[in-house]
């Protein structure tokens, strides 16, 4: 493994552990052979970026779906449980039983940004830092997201995050997130002590990432064949991973960190390469040196593969023994505190809550407004502008052919609406809530009628959490995420089929993203470029500060 070859070896596992590697090793008393000619044999996948959350699950059941897929180990930052319920939620999540081994890194942006900019029902500060740094199971700073405060003069709460890990789990990875990032900002970045980023790349960004010390982990939408061009040429294996960050349910049905590998190789990748960028590099980064190789002395996690050209998986081996998701426990759910249950705190709306308050005064025709559009192959936004008539005191966004973009506040404040307008997102008439919103995880709607956004809304909340679509007034596509409005306690293969069917109602009102779901639901993830919604309105993300709705007026 160390050298990135397959050679034809005997490896002995004893009591989970990997004890000899050789040309031929005889069993010992009792111990069983296992034949795996015409096999390929390497360590089990580590993914050390992820949010079990994303894939609307919880980490029993995220288990048992993903260790068939040869994920034997995960890193997860749970900062959208810790959104809704704070270090209680954190707590939950690692108390939380599973087969394979999840470690955790601690969230460093709950909120993203600010109060001031969002809401959520749980807050991460140094206290609780230090309250849960000393834990076993944490192994890195989960990614850093607030690259303003990092910038700002004077000390807030980033810089006092930051110093609590720092004195309690000196030398321990801090995750992350700097998109677009570069120059003397993308130095400052590394400088405070971030020195990974998971976010999309381009060969020229990478290149100078990797050259200032960052390591750099390639999530799915950075995976295109110049990137793969770029990472062989420079001889960049020893400062990369393959990571998952957010797989949905329908996507891990099929496969999980396996079908990256799988691409990478599609792309020009040696297979041996690809394998060990999975495996090896992910371990070392995270400092988990026990595993992500086969030699004496580690965890006896490994895969079978029947090819080299397909990379199918033929079987999973967890501390040497056989994966056999028949023989996982029953999925009878998870055992969370009542409260998880009943985190949705709003009363019900009418569609007369779904209009934009004019500004104060006005008493024009026509009013200058700020516009949000999306990009179809990334959860990025872009910020565009549109006039819209006035009549009889309503804003007649509808006749310019725009969607209506809410935010409701659910954490028991009854706050008011914060209001945004998307352009060309959605072609039909109806409309798509969901209180799986990042990273707030509030009640985001969209919607090109208020009637159907009320609906909507309405079955959000009571059904404590979901991902609903309403199309002409009836109900479309529903995924019930009951665990604080973010995750399912139902098996993922019913999931799936859940999220299966909520992404075709989505086609058909003319939402068009390579994926639907996550491309709505971060249009409320304030720290991704380039305009963005929260409960309190239109949020710029590089200036992070709220913007209005109306430019000017007329």
């Amino acid at each position: 493994m160390f050298r990135r070859i397959f050679e034809k070896k005997s490896v002995l596992v004893r009591e989970g552990i990997f004890v000899d590697v050789a040309e031929h090793i005889e069993p010992g008393p009792g111990e069983e052979r296992i034949s795996a000619a015409g096999l390929w044999m390497g360590p089990g996948l580590v993914d050390i970026h992820l949010h079990i959350e994303s894939s609307m699950t919880y980490p029993g059941e995220f288990s048992r779906a993903v260790l068939p897929h040869g994920t034997c180990t995960a890193v997860a930052d749970p900062h959208e449980i810790a959104n809704v319920f704070g270090i209680e939620g954190i707590r939950a999540f690692m108390a939380s039983p599973a087969e394979m081994d999840i470690f955790y890194g601690l969230p460093s942006s709950v909120p993203a940004t600010g109060s001031h900019l969002e809401t959520t029902g749980g807050t991460i500060g140094p206290e609780e830092i230090a309250a849960l740094a000393p834990c076993n199971q944490v192994v890195c700073l989960g990614e850093v997201m607030n690259f303003r405060e990092l910038r700002a003069e004077g000390d807030n709460r980033t810089k006092q995050i930051l110093r609590a890990f720092a004195r309690l789990r000196p030398r321990f990875p801090v995750e992350g997130h700097c998109p677009r990032i570069s120059g003397p900002d993308l130095s400052a970045f590394i400088a405070s002590g971030v020195w990974a980023d998971h976010t999309q790349q381009t060969p020229a960004l990478m290149l100078e990432k990797i050259s200032k010390g960052m390591f750099i982990e390639l999530q799915r939408k950075s995976l295109h064949e110049e990137i793969i061009r770029t990472v062989i040429d420079h001889k960049l294996f020893e400062h990369i991973a393959l990571v998952t960050d957010d797989v949905l349910p329908d996507d891990l049905v099929r496969g999980h960190l396996n079908l990256l590998v799988k691409r990478a190789v599609s792309l020009g990748m040696r297979p041996e390469d690809a394998v060990y960028c999975a495996s090896f590099t992910p371990s070392r980064h995270m400092g988990l040196r026990d595993r992500g190789s086969i030699a004496p002395g580690r965890i006896g996690d490994f895969i079978l593969l029947e090819d080299l050209e397909t990379l199918a998986i033929a079987s999973v081996y967890k501390r040497g023994v056989k994966v056999n998701p028949a023989a996982f426990p029953g999925e009878e759910g998870p055992a969370f505190p009542p409260h998880f249950y009943t985190s949705v705190k709003r009363k019900p709306l009418s569609a007369a809550d779904f209009r934009p308050p004019l500004p104060e005064g006005f008493s024009g025709g026509t009013a200058r407004c700020v516009t949000l559009g999306i990009e179809a192959a990334s959860t990025f936004t872009r910020r565009g502008r549109a006039e819209c008539p006035v009549r009889d005191g309503k804003l007649q966004w509808q006749e310019k052919g725009l969607a209506l973009i809410a935010v409701i506040e659910r954490y028991g404040h009854e706050a008011p609406l914060g209001f945004g307008l998307g352009e060309g997102i959605l072609r039909g008439s109806g409309a798509i809530a969901t209180s799986w919103a990042h990273d707030h995880h509030n009640i985001l709607v969209l919607g090109s009628n208020e009637a159907d956004m009320a609906l909507a809304a309405n079955r959000v909340i009571t059904q404590q959490g979901g991902f609903v679509v309403v199309n002409q007034g009836r109900i479309t596509g529903n995924i019930r995420l009951d665990i604080g409005g973010i995750s399912s306690s139902e098996p993922m293969k019913t999931l799936a089929e859940s999220v299966r069917l909520a992404r075709e109602a989505m086609r058909e009102l003319g939402y068009q993203n390579q994926n639907e779901l996550m491309s709505l639901s971060t249009l409320s993830l304030l720290v991704s470029p380039e305009i963005k919604m929260s409960d309190k309105g239109l949020v710029d993300v590089g200036t992070q500060e709220l913007i209005g709705l109306f430019e000017d007026v007329d």
